[in-house]
């Protein structure tokens, strides 16, 4: 049996006095930010929001509704309601109630835009009070468990989801500028593959099989180019069953782009910018405050390689250590702890260079940098490089100690990637649980050919944390996974 605060079962017996506390719909003419731009005088102008701040007093009353998009309040008078609905007003109208109101335009002297109410519409109960106004939610995990709460009492929590959403729109619109096309991939998919990575398990009861949630959709849209498609993008919520922090979440949101005829390099122009046009239209600026750094996306991204950084913050040189035994030697010889999901001794010779890269020199990086020359068997479906095949054409954007961006030149010979693959499930075997699964099908599909491609994947959620100087990457996610409080 539930239980409820006294002032819940206040509210719930106001639910008998009401005459219809949750009515079909209103009638609006006006969103409330639309509503706040109109001049004085404007007449029958009809809004509707949630009650976020209200002053009863005697015969006049002042109260403020609101939603994703503003706020505006509503001044409300006995002589303009009349007696009986006003004292209805008073008595059954609480915090977090919705409220339709038509009447009249004005400003109040202290400058406050306003509607003077001819009629007030009671539209839906809140059966729970809203937190005391000034501080809201507070702890932080209650906010993840009840962002919807958060959303009605802290304004700046609005403008980073409303910022998430103008983002994706704006990222959109630049790719079908460029003729892209956006297409949808199976997030249900029979091979774990696309990405190195740990997927999840599910079971799927018609077939009697077990399926894997998605954790990239390359592989399909690479099906797509071979299918006729030349430009092509997802938007994809994707799913990878490994370590949980503050700039990595097990379910998260990604794009993936692919166009025919284009290498890398043709790439990292079109993302820089792609990037810099998006955020240059949203901010006005390429300066971007991160905790107590200013980064600075503007000009051209400069290129690194992974031999380069690891020489730098390691003194390892991978051409050297060119063996997974004789890197790992070298790390334990340096007493380098480089904390790991998967024992490091389980990891192929790119995995473990990947892991001694993240440990040493990404958190280093601050301003934009491509890092360039990952090995070739951290990079399984990547092009090998022409000059120097142990490595691939392929590059990672990294701002501010995170990778934002992964990309590369596709490999599109079918018996070069069956060769690799095989080398990948053998991994797999040896207890590697990142590395990826044979998928006949998929080199079936290269066979009927493939022209050059190149390929790109961004986080949207950990370049949303980025640009919204958000700590937590859940801190930009509506609704994060919890753990259940049971």
């Amino acid at each position: 049996m539930r239980e409820f605060t006294e002032q819940e079962m206040v509210r719930r017996e106001k639910l008998s006095t009401i005459k219809n506390p949750y009515p079909e719909r209103f009638e609006t003419n006006y969103e409330i930010k639309d509503a706040k731009e109109l001049e004085d005088g404007v007449t029958n102008v009809s809004v509707a929001g949630r009650i976020v701040l209200m002053r009863k007093m005697g015969k006049m009353s002042f109260i403020t509704i609101g939603d994703i998009t503003g706020r505006i309040q509503i001044s409300i008078k006995m002589d303009m309601l009349g007696e009986e609905e006003y004292q209805t007003f008073k008595s059954d109208y609480d915090l977090g109630d919705f409220i339709g109101v038509e009447g009249e335009v004005f400003t109040t002297h202290t400058g406050e835009k306003t509607i003077r109410a001819s009629k007030i519409t009671f539209l839906g109960k809140a059966l729970k009070p809203l937190p005391e106004k000034f501080h809201g939610l507070e702890d932080q995990e209650m906010i993840y468990r009840e962002r919807y709460v958060d959303l009605i009492m802290n304004e700046d929590e609005k403008k980073k989801f409303l910022f998430r959403s103008r983002f994706i729109k704006e990222l959109r619109n630049y790719l079908d500028s460029i003729g892209y096309i956006e297409i949808e991939t199976p997030i249900l998919n029979n091979k774990a593959s696309g990405a190195t990575a740990k997927p999840f398990v599910t079971h799927h009861n018609a077939l009697d099989i077990d399926l894997y949630l998605r954790i990239a959709p390359e592989t399909y849209l690479k099906r797509a180019i071979v299918g006729g498609f030349t430009k092509v993008f997802e938007i994809a919520r994707c799913f990878r069953n490994e370590g949980m922090d503050t700039t990595h979440l097990q379910d998260f949101t990604m794009i993936e782009g692919y166009g025919a005829y284009l290498n890398y390099e043709d790439n990292m122009i079109l993302l820089r910018e792609m990037l810099q046009t998006i955020i240059q239209n949203i901010f006005g600026t390429l300066q971007i405050q991160v905790g107590d750094k200013m980064v600075d996306l503007s000009g051209k991204w400069p290129r690194v390689s992974f031999r380069e950084l690891l020489l730098k913050y390691a003194n390892i040189d991978i051409k050297e250590y060119n063996t997974k035994e004789s890197l790992l030697k070298r790390i334990k010889e340096l007493n380098i702890n480089i904390e790991s999901e998967v024992p490091l001794e389980n990891l192929g010779y790119g995995n473990l260079i990947d892991q001694l890269y993240k440990k040493v020199a990404r958190p280093h990086i601050i301003n934009p940098v491509y890092l360039t020359e990952h090995p070739i068997s951290l990079s399984p479906l990547a092009r090998a490089n022409d000059d120097d095949p142990t490595i691939t054409d392929r590059f990672q954007l990294v701002i501010n100690g995170a990778e934002i961006i992964n990309a590369y030149s596709e490999l599109v010979d079918p018996r070069e990637q069956e060769r690799r693959l095989e080398e990948q499930a053998r991994l797999k075997a040896s207890g590697d649980e990142e590395a990826m699964p044979m998928d006949y099908d998929y080199i079936s599909a290269m066979e009927y050919g493939m022209p050059p491609i190149s390929g790109w994947g961004m986080g949207i959620d950990r370049l949303i944390q980025l640009l919204t100087n958000s700590e937590n990457i859940k801190d930009i996610v509506l609704f994060p996974l919890m753990k259940p409080k049971d």
